[in-house]
């Protein structure tokens, strides 16, 4: 029978590791947990990998890398989050996303979050993604993240804290929905334990894209899909919306500008054009020059025109920017008047007074992350770090500490997982989905969980042998 099996756990007995020899502990875990546990009491895990890895790439399902495509790893055992978990979980991320929007919104419009203090101007001007181009586009862009992933870990105390909010150009839905498809086909959920659909996911995010025309659009916008082709590491999950949703896919040379307005050339001739859905990997109108990035001499006139509605809109990534993490709980505070459902992993603004002291006196026990950064480069987390790289972090903080971000070490969750042909605890963390159309703010049911293959590894990106897990909302 297979090691006891429970939905999340935290690393115990030799240290915090998350070493294949740590023991399982079932002694509290749920009845549903079991039941899902007794179904894997009968199935060869090694086979059940093997079968789950071959479907996969026969679907295609890819992840590119620098040296081609590569398989994307699905691990069989799925993670179960119960109904009043997902509750909470969902109505923080929702909560979430509203302040985040009215954030970018407002930095783009009055920025009376600056005038009254809550957020610091100099930590708007160093960010990376702030476009002064769309300085009174505030109100003008119907809605500036239509899609939101964030990504949610879950520490040591076992409550859910969001470790990034990502808002520029949010990828993992499709992968979310493959992986659910291919274990659907290996391991059905045990009779009477009722696993909430992600048949909507798809529907969902096209009724947002639409949402997000402009308003002369009409009823019927001409919806888009921008990608960079094959040589972008998430064009499976750009192909695979385009299909699902019957949207064009297009790459920068099949669009053209003609009268203020935008035209794609495609198979019945050239339209004009009301949303682009980027998904492209430069996501700036304005490069470290100044000078208008190859994807804004296409797309910057007839956005800041209002002709053209980009999701998600160019300049959001001032919102999902590492350091001002630092201050979504003051923006839910500040734009919503509520008290945060959902906390942040506590991140420290290295430029504030007194504060640089206090993390180079701590270095040994953070996370330093560059402001800028993606897909777990650059991070260097401290506890688990070699001596020589801490040491360089803390000369490279000290010397521009403006460029930097701060946090916890949060030691994620580990979770059952298959490893030559048996279970292992490896770390975990969940990737939630937001779509919002006009008011109407959506969580798709459990988002996409990550998991890190490698032993003792805390970044789970599938650039760093990361994977998936299906995650199993229970209704």
């Amino acid at each position: 029978m297979p090691p006891a099996f429970r939905p999340d756990m935290t690393p115990h007995g030799r240290g915090a590791s998350g070493a294949a020899d740590v023991p399982f502990d079932d002694g509290d875990a749920c009845e549903q947990d079991r039941r899902v546990r007794e179904s894997l009491h009968a199935l060869d895990l090694r086979e059940l990998c093997q079968a789950v890895a071959r479907d996969a790439r026969e679907r295609g399902i890819c992840f590119g890398t620098a040296d081609g495509p590569q398989e994307f790893r699905i691990d069989p055992i799925p993670r179960l989050i119960d109904a009043e978990q997902w509750r909470e979980l969902s109505a923080g991320v929702a909560q979430r996303v509203r302040a985040l929007e009215l954030f970018v919104r407002d930095v783009y419009g009055e920025r009376r979050i600056v005038r009254d203090g809550v957020v610091p101007q100099r930590a708007l001007a160093g960010a990376e993604h702030h476009e002064p181009l769309l300085a009174g586009m505030g109100d003008r862009v119907r809605s500036w993240i239509p899609v939101a992933g964030l990504d949610v870990v879950r520490d040591s105390d076992g409550v859910f804290k969001v470790l990034e909010d990502n808002l520029r150009t949010p990828s993992g839905i499709a992968y979310a929905v493959a992986t659910r498809e291919v274990l659907g086909d290996h391991l059905q959920a045990p009779s009477g334990l009722r696993v909430r659909s992600l048949d909507a996911a798809f529907a969902t995010l096209g009724q947002a894209l639409r949402a997000a025309a402009p308003e002369d659009a009409g009823e019927d916008p001409v919806v888009v899909l921008l990608s960079d082709g094959e040589r972008n590491s998430a064009f499976y999950e750009h192909a695979t919306i385009a299909r699902v949703l019957a949207l064009p896919l297009v790459l920068l040379e099949d669009l053209s500008l003609r009268g203020g307005r935008l035209f794609a050339r495609l198979g019945d001739g050239e339209r004009a054009v009301d949303v682009v859905y980027r998904r492209t990997d430069e996501d700036r109108l304005c490069d470290d020059r100044g000078e208008l990035t190859h994807v804004a001499r296409l797309l910057a006139a007839p956005v800041l025109a209002g002709t053209l509605a980009c999701v998600n809109a160019f300049g959001t990534g001032v919102a999902d920017d590492k350091l001002l993490h630092a201050y979504v709980e003051d923006m839910i505070r500040y734009y919503l008047r509520e008290e945060p459902l959902l906390r942040s992993v506590p991140t420290y603004d290295p430029s504030q007074p007194q504060m640089l002291e206090m993390i180079l006196d701590r270095i040994d026990e953070l996370v330093i992350k560059p402001r800028s950064g993606h897909g777990g480069y650059g991070v260097v987390i401290a506890p688990h770090a070699r001596p020589e790289d801490v040491r360089k972090a803390a000369a490279e903080l000290a010397a521009a500490p403006e460029r930097f971000v701060a946090q916890e070490t949060v030691m994620l969750s580990c979770h059952p997982t298959v490893v030559d042909g048996r279970l292992t605890p490896r770390h975990i963390d969940l990737r939630p989905f937001a779509i919002t159309s006009g008011d109407d703010v959506r969580v798709l049911p459990g988002g996409l969980t990550r998991v890190a293959f490698d032993d003792g590894a805390l970044v789970v990106n599938s650039s760093q042998n990361g994977g998936s897990k299906d995650t199993w909302v229970l209704a």
